[in-house]
């Protein structure tokens, strides 16, 4: 009989989301060998439950069926049950997600998928109610039903398994173009223009954003709004972007107390967040508005950037300099509870302030959301400063005093669940946040942060001498081998904290982790990189992910990782792999522009070609310094105080008792500067 102290096979891991479920009657075994043994000894059907710590319909389902004793006896007579956290292991969510899709027509967590003892899936779905209710059947007759087809119709449902992995093992070539890549698509303007008119066409020209809702921050995008601006001087790009983030910053999707972004709004306004806090969310954000920042001055910015990365450093940072991966969206039970407020608990906080707060944030006695108030700003501080005839320091002033007195409030509630393990690909994403952070504002703790995360990455989760990484973090042990986001977001990492620190040894270890996905994940047969090195055996296929999604592709992210390295080390052909990566996906990125963005942008920078720029000399890190505050986005910078180097940018071209810049760009190099203007005029 279930009682509280009943433990299952989950009590023994770290994932803060399979602890969650150690205490159910059912029986939960994690991914792995022992389960697929016990089902084909026992011939019985695997259902494999895929959910993460902060998904709101995965506590529902938990609670109305996986914590009911009889589901759970019936479950653990006739099923091996799998729990996997999707976040911990996104390789198998990846394949069991495009089978829910392909038999559904859509996806999402909890993802329910029924296996055979093979590992191959026949049937899946994401919730099921208790009872039948919202056009779905109840769990107890999905549970009927499967074991009733896996015993009486066991060839229908081997056959259902063999077609759907056919599916799958054929969705990867989908959206690349082999005949393209090899014939070389060649790159050029139009194309760049074209995906902007597709992106155009997605304008939400209210309320910013790409289409309805919900509405996702879609940084990627965004970000090739800021660089098609720049390059072309298209005012409705960047119009567009300042729309998009002014209006996610002023919206509920933004903690206007604590700072930091939730996942998203399920409003087209902004107003409403799925109220979890994404750590990768906030570092993509975080980058994205650096940047911003560098092309327009524009204050509102630098507020978001200290604030968020504020939130980070207070809520999510270990002890040791990792990043904790989500803050859960429920407390006590009730999604956004934490975050909300009512008009008659602000009037005793907030004493003669109080109508001018109630003003600025939107509260009204009706409230915006279930009788209950989120904070979201009605105006832009200048206009609200001169209504109120104050100075915009005596605004700030004020805004600073009130959300210092209603955080101390928010604390005195229950906080919302913190899943606490660190993900070395989401950690490279914020690790480079930072560094871009302290390019643009120059605040040193920034860059310190930044050092601090990837020596600590760099240590904590190499699994070998040779390049073998760990994907996940906690309580001091490292598991699960990495994945391809995991490499490719942290060259990414290590080429910006090059950038900010000019070490060598950064760059060495981005040339030696690329060496490495060369080597264990590129498919020789079709090209592009699979999602699971060679070395990684307990998935029944590699896939490859092309989708620029919630995160970039771990594909389009490495093409432009090649695309740098190939300049700062001198490797072409590296720059001739990633041209043929992109040249494969010229077509998709012109006809289904939003889901590519960082192919796009990756395509933009081969048509506008890359700044090489090299400074030596004993100014040069404060010379970088200056650099790197300007909007300069297609860059590679080198710099040092060292008379020799064998790195081609540096080789050769250092002169004792000056400081020098370099610029060269498409093979040809201009005369040395001796000053970061000169070098501005030259670009």
């Amino acid at each position: 009989i279930h009682h509280p102290s009943f433990m299952n096979r989950l009590s023994k891991e770290t994932s803060p989301y399979l602890l969650q479920h150690a205490h159910n009657p059912v029986d939960w075994y994690p991914w792995g060998e022992a389960a697929f043994a016990k089902a084909k000894a026992e011939d019985k059907p695997v259902l494999v439950s895929i959910g993460y710590s902060t998904c709101h319909w995965c506590h529902v389902m938990e609670r109305e069926s996986f914590e009911n004793e009889e589901t759970a006896a019936f479950m653990n007579e006739h099923f091996v049950n799998i729990k996997v956290d999707r976040e911990e292991r996104p390789d198998v969510d990846q394949i069991y997600m495009e089978v829910v899709q392909a038999v559904s027509g859509s996806g999402g967590w909890p993802l329910n998928c029924f296996l055979t003892p093979e590992r191959k899936a026949f049937y899946a779905g994401t919730y099921f109610p208790p009872e039948p209710a919202y056009k779905r059947p109840s769990w107890r007759q999905v549970l009927v039903n499967i074991l009733n087809a896996f015993r009486q119709k066991r060839e229908v449902v081997e056959s259902q398994a063999d077609r759907l992995l056919e599916t799958i093992k054929n969705s990867d070539g989908h959206f690349f173009d082999e005949k393209l890549a090899r014939k070389d698509a060649g790159f050029n303007r139009v194309q760049v223009d074209n995906i902007f008119h597709s992106l155009k066409e997605r304008f939400d020209t209210v309320e910013g954003g790409f289409g309805s809702a919900p509405k996702f921050p879609n940084t990627m995008n965004l970000r090739y709004l800021l660089h098609y601006g720049h390059f072309t001087g298209n005012e409705a790009a960047i119009n567009h972007l300042y729309l998009s983030l002014d209006k996610m910053i002023m919206g509920g999707i933004y903690d206007q107390i604590g700072g930091g972004f939730a996942r998203y709004a399920t409003d087209s306004g902004w107003l409403v967040p799925h109220f979890e806090k994404m750590l990768y969310d906030n570092g993509l954000l975080v980058s994205l508005l650096s940047d911003v920042y560098k092309f327009s001055a524009k204050e509102i910015y630098k507020e978001t950037i200290e604030e968020t990365l504020g939130f980070v450093l207070r809520e999510m940072t270990s002890e040791e300099g990792g990043f904790y991966a989500a803050l859960d969206a429920d407390s006590e039970g009730e999604e956004g509870k934490y975050y909300v407020w009512q008009k008659t608990d602000l009037e005793a906080l907030l004493g003669e302030d109080f109508p001018m707060i109630c003003d600025f944030y939107g509260v009204c006695d009706r409230g915006n959301w279930e009788g209950k108030t989120i904070f979201w700003r009605r105006h832009y501080k200048e206009a609200f400063a001169k209504k109120y005839e104050l100075t915009i320091d005596a605004l700030n002033e004020k805004l600073d005093k009130v959300k210092d007195i209603l955080y101390i409030e928010r604390e005195k509630r229950v906080r919302p669940g913190l899943d606490d393990k660190i993900l070395l690909d989401w950690n490279a994403l914020m690790c480079t946040g930072f560094a871009k952070a302290y390019q643009a504002l120059g605040e040193r703790s920034y860059k310190e942060v930044a050092v601090r995360n990837i020596d600590f990455l760099l240590e904590k989760f190499k699994k070998s001498e040779d390049g073998r990484l760990f994907h996940t973090y906690k309580d001091r042990v490292a598991k699960y081998d990495a994945f391809l986001n995991d490499y490719a977001y942290l060259i990414e990492a290590l080429l910006e904290v090059y950038g900010i620190t000019f070490e060598e040894k950064y760059l060495a270890k981005a040339k030696k982790y690329t060496e490495y996905v060369l080597a264990h994940f590129w498919d020789e047969e079709k090209g592009n990189f699979f999602f699971t090195s060679d070395e990684q055996e307990d998935v029944l296929l590699r896939k490859k992910d092309m989708f620029d999604g919630a995160m970039p592709s771990g594909n389009s992210v490495m093409v432009q990782n090649m695309q740098r390295l190939a300049l700062l080390l001198d490797i072409p052909e590296w720059k001739t792999k990633a041209q043929w990566m992109l040249n494969g996906m010229v077509s998709s990125t012109q006809r289904y522009s939003t889901s590519f963005g960082v192919w796009c942008l990756g395509l933009m920078h081969e048509v506008f070609a890359t700044n090489e720029i090299a400074i030596l000399g004993e100014k040069a890190l404060e010379m970088a310094k200056e650099v790197n505050k300007q909007f300069i986005p297609n860059k590679v910078i080198m710099a040092t105080l060292e008379e020799k180097s064998d790195y081609p940018l540096l080789k050769g071209r250092f002169v004792v008792g000056e400081t020098q810049v370099f610029l060269c760009k498409d093979y040809t190099c201009q005369q040395p500067v001796a000053s970061v203007s000169a070098l501005m005029e030259q670009l």
